[in-house]
């Protein structure tokens, strides 16, 4: 599986800002994987803007199709009027590992529970439309074995398909690789095993675990 995610790092956010009849909304977004990082935007929000109307807020701290990590609050609020769709606008963007805020000041003009949706589905939303993303990728561990000489090669092969060498273990059978494997890709061991002249092997599992 493969999603996009803020290009954000920890502790940073990207900001976008909407005035609504006077009433200004500020909506901070950020790259966040546990629901505490996702809390710890909210109390950064609140220690920047300690005079805000309001701070309200929607998380998915996972895969954008899960259910598990994910959250969201009104903050005092006509209930379903900010924290849902906000939520909703999340959701919506296919984006994941995300957390948003909004640090509403009220301008005098009350908005309505129509307009209240709008305003902060609106102010989120195009904070996404300028948010910089990158893709995220969902791995597996893939252990492979050659010989010396044919170490350069096997490195190619991953790296052509998007895998990285987490370790690489040297002993007198050859190298061991352990790649983290895309999740969504099939690998070729067979096109592989023919590139290498026969010289390879695959294991489920670490080498110290088959000792």
């Amino acid at each position: 599986m493969r999603y996009p995610v803020p290009d954000l790092e920890p502790a940073y956010y990207h900001e976008e800002s909407l005035e609504v009849q006077k009433s200004r909304f500020i909506a901070r977004v950020a790259h966040v994987t546990t629901p505490e990082q996702a809390q710890q935007l909210i109390d950064r929000a609140r220690l920047d803007h300690p005079d805000a109307s309001h701070h309200c807020s929607a998380f998915i701290a996972g895969a954008p199709n899960e259910q598990n990590a994910i959250g969201f609050s009104d903050d005092g609020e006509p209930g379903g009027t900010a924290g849902r769709p906000m939520y909703q606008a999340l959701e919506g963007s296919g984006t994941g590992q995300i957390a948003a805020v909004i640090i509403r000041y009220f301008g005098g003009t009350k908005l309505g529970t129509g307009g209240l949706v709008r305003a902060y589905s609106k102010a989120l939303l195009q904070a996404l439309e300028t948010l910089p993303t990158r893709a995220y990728i969902t791995r597996r561990p893939l252990w492979l074995t050659t010989d010396f000489a044919f170490e350069h090669e096997l490195r190619r092969w991953a790296e052509l398909n998007e895998a990285t060498v987490d370790q690489a273990l040297h002993d007198a059978g050859g190298v061991t690789l352990r790649l983290a494997w895309p999740m969504d890709r099939t690998p070729d061991l067979e096109g592989l095993h023919s590139r290498l002249k026969g010289r390879l092997t695959r294991h489920d599992e670490p080498p110290e675990a088959r000792v």
